[in-house]
């Protein structure tokens, strides 16, 4: 579980660092707007959770001009950066919102949105069967679901170099994609389709990795972290475990695995009980 008011705290501190930090961020978003290639509508309105500093709203707004386009994030920092690159003239006509809000009780009317868009956001929801009733309850007959989220082998070396000092959580829990596709079923999204990703982004030091999810505010926000500053000879044991994932051109590798989904909610009862969904590796 996540301790919220610390999530958005930490969204706050780095909203100002983070388009420099977010390569991985902005590459995942970068992929999933180029799969509304193959995707045949043109909405009217679109609710981009988990907004950011813009980067998603910035891509969709250059392919459906005609729509409008509504951020949300619970970082009010985040949302601010985001409306200083947005264009005089949507701020004036109101064609770009910004809300700031949570993703599990989102403050929008049923069926209110015909595409709901959210890239790596839904990895900080304590319930994602709720956040998942939820998109279903704002995303009108017909409209679409596009997310991504974390996987499990999601800093691994990170979360396996901490084990070496204690038990308590230093990295968030990811779960698995099949997990995630029951969950879009038990929400009644029609047609889910669900495929996954892996990277690697490549460090000098562990220092350097820290400090690239402290700029980007994924800090240890969970409520079963241990309280209290970490020793220095425990932060020490950690590096010294790091350092054995050092691969041949002398870099340290930290894995991230992306999981990429996206489902419908059916025009009728009949078509959101579709309950077959598809899986790729």
């Amino acid at each position: 579980m996540f301790d919220k008011l610390k999530v958005r705290h930490s969204f706050d501190r780095a909203a100002s660092s983070y388009d420099e930090a977010a390569v991985l961020q902005r590459e995942v978003s970068q992929r999933m707007l180029e799969r509304l290639d193959l995707i045949k509508m043109q909405p009217e309105t679109i609710l981009d959770v988990g907004a950011g500093t813009g980067f998603v709203a910035q891509g969709l707004a250059g392919r459906y001009k005609q729509a409008s386009i509504i951020e949300l994030d619970m970082s009010v920092n985040m949302l601010l950066q985001s409306r200083q690159k947005t264009p005089w003239y949507r701020r004036l006509f109101k064609e770009k919102l910004s809300v700031c809000g949570d993703a599990e009780n989102l403050p929008f009317a049923d069926a209110s949105v015909d595409m709901l868009f959210s890239s790596l956001t839904i990895q900080w929801c304590n319930d994602l069967q709720k956040t998942f009733n939820e998109f279903m309850r704002v995303i009108k007959p017909g409209g679409l679901l596009m997310f991504t989220t974390f996987g499990p082998d999601t800093l691994k070396e990170l979360r396996q170099s901490w084990s070496e000092v204690d038990q308590s959580a230093h990295v968030s829990h990811f779960l698995d994609m099949h997990d995630v596709g029951d969950m879009l079923l038990q929400a009644r999204m029609a047609e889910p389709v669900m495929d996954v990703e892996q990277f690697t982004l490549t460090y000098e030091s562990v220092s350097s990795l820290v400090n690239d999810l402290r700029a980007i505010g994924a800090t240890n926000a969970m409520q079963q972290r241990a309280q209290g500053m970490t020793s220095k000879s425990g932060y020490q044991t950690m590096l010294k475990a790091y350092e054995a994932w050092r691969d041949t051109d002398n870099k340290l590798p930290a894995s991230y695995e992306v999981i990429y989904g996206h489902a419908w909610k059916g025009q009728t009862i009949e078509e959101s009980n579709k309950v077959q969904v598809e899986f790729h590796r």
